[in-house]
């Protein structure tokens, strides 16, 4: 059985979209090039019929997996988050005390990362070094660039 996952409602809904354009117009896609293949003669020399053959094993090992990760999927209710401490879910505001840097992260599930929107792993080292603390707090992290001491300056949902 796989790891349970908690989601935001947004990360939950795209989770489900991406199984369903995959089971349906991904599925159509595939069978489209196997029998675009296939009308191009003798299967058994047919490179292009391989290819697309191997490319539908692939998509439906993608598609067994994502609805693996959505059976065990939860819906975190936002409203009911303790901001006394840095949970999944938390909106982090954080200081490097190297260099007085202050950045905000929202922890989300590992399907749900994105650097670039604010959205760190739970699973991520910089994440697993600020669950649990509370606003006050200074842990440091080992990341690869080396340890980095941090302040938890804020915490929301």
């Amino acid at each position: 059985m796989a790891d349970v996952t908690y989601y935001t409602k947004e990360g939950l809904e795209k989770l489900k979209e991406e199984v369903q354009f995959l089971k349906t117009e991904g599925r159509a896609q595939i069978a489209k090039a196997i029998a675009e293949a296939r009308d191009k003669g003798d299967l058994s020399e047919n490179a292009e019929y391989d290819a697309a053959k191997e490319a539908q094993g692939h998509h439906e090992t993608k598609i067994a997996k994502l609805s693996d990760v959505l059976a065990n999927a939860r819906l975190l209710d936002e409203s009911k988050l303790d901001t006394s401490k840095v949970l999944a879910l938390s909106i982090v505001k954080i200081k490097n005390l190297k260099n007085n840097a202050t950045m905000s992260y929202q922890l989300v599930s590992e399907t749900e990362a994105d650097l670039k929107a604010g959205k760190l792993s739970v699973s991520s080292p910089i994440a697993k070094g600020l669950l649990g603390k509370k606003v006050g707090d200074k842990t440091e992290i080992q990341v690869p660039a080396g340890k980095i001491e941090f302040e938890i300056i804020e915490i929301s949902r």
